[in-house]
């Protein structure tokens, strides 16, 4: 932690377009309604309520994917030595979620029952990727901003199947069965009880989950969204979770709109492969990692992150945010 460097939240740049200036409907996007044959065929649609018709979240395959589908089902995993390295395809899937229609409206925009669709797909397309033969962990996460990695404007979400469970994945199950052998607790589970009780780090909070400020927070504002009913799995998750999880997300981000507007951030789901579903040592979270600062030398060299602001201290701030849904006037009254 070094507060030293800190700055006010007003002083934190923005990479986006103020939302005044971003159009409805583009003419040139992909992702907007009516340019449907610029993607590839929707994998999911769901369609509108109260019978309207169109859709509001829609599931493409990516036309630039990071990983692609197995074509040799005898060898998923194969390596093959190259000197002193090991080669292996990058095999897997690679999904967008098109959130909305609509081009200038971001998810703390969004009604409350249209952010839960969204919810839904991602579950969906969780459960139906875990069933492929190659897969072995799901990634589901969003892009927000040109420091996050986004390169479409347009609301979006990404889901990504890869044939391994990387090392940083493996490590965080390898400590979380751990404390589980040294503690016979979950550490998912001890945290929750414990910040319930201090309150400091509490951002926010409903019947089933709990939103904090890590304690070892590693970026400035960081969030963990945990749920409060012990599961491993994000494929798990009950329809009455599902709600909860749309609502105190949308909370959370329409919090960190007001406060550092609209910064740029990406969120990710941590789940544990499906295969450990029901293990008693893992709990499946949320975290979301505003873009505030950039990792310079000492960061990449050692590895240490460095957080210019206390996690008490955000977690304070973002508790007296209001985080009820943004409305087009505020959000273009702000951004103009």
């Amino acid at each position: 932690m070094a507060t030293e460097r800190a700055k006010r939240p007003e002083d934190f740049a923005r990479s986006r377009p103020n939302v005044s200036d971003v159009p409805t409907v583009d003419a040139h996007c992909p992702f907007c309604p009516g340019h449907e044959e610029m993607t590839p065929d929707a994998i999911l649609s769901i369609p509108h309520g109260h019978g309207k018709g169109g859709w509001d979240v829609r599931v493409v395959p990516n036309k630039f994917p990071a990983l692609v589908p197995n074509v040799d089902a005898q060898c998923i995993a194969c390596s093959t030595r190259v000197g002193p390295y090991l080669r292996r395809d990058g095999v897997g899937e690679h999904e967008v979620v098109i959130e909305t229609q609509a081009h200038n409206l971001d998810l703390p925009l969004l009604p409350t029952e249209h952010m839960v669709h969204v919810m839904e797909a991602y579950r969906m397309r969780y459960l139906a990727l875990q069933q492929l033969p190659s897969t072995e962990l799901v990634v589901i996460f969003r892009n927000h901003g040109v420091k996050a990695g986004t390169s479409l404007l347009h609301p979006h979400s990404q889901i990504v199947a890869s044939s391994v469970v990387p090392f940083p994945v493996r490590n965080k199950l390898y400590e979380g069965q751990r404390y589980f052998d040294m503690y016979g607790r979950c550490v998912y589970c001890d945290i929750i009880a414990y910040e319930q009780k201090e309150r400091t780090r509490v951002i926010m909070e409903n019947e089933h989950f709990l939103a904090i400020t890590p304690y070892a927070s590693s970026a400035p504002y960081e969030i963990t969204l945990l749920p409060k009913h012990h599961r491993a799995s994000f494929g798990r998750i009950a329809q009455d979770e599902l709600h909860d999880l749309a609502y105190e997300l949308q909370n959370l981000l329409a919090r960190l709109w007001r406060l550092l507007d609209d910064p740029d951030y990406n969120y990710v789901i941590d789940t544990a492969p499906e295969h450990m579903a029901h293990v008693p040592f893992y709990h499946w979270h949320l975290g979301i990692y505003p873009r505030l600062t950039t990792p310079a030398g000492f960061e990449i060299g050692s590895g240490i992150p460095i957080n210019i602001a206390l996690p008490e201290q955000a977690a304070a701030e973002l508790r007296d945010t209001s985080g009820a849904r943004l409305t087009m006037t505020e959000a273009i009254g702000k951004g103009g």
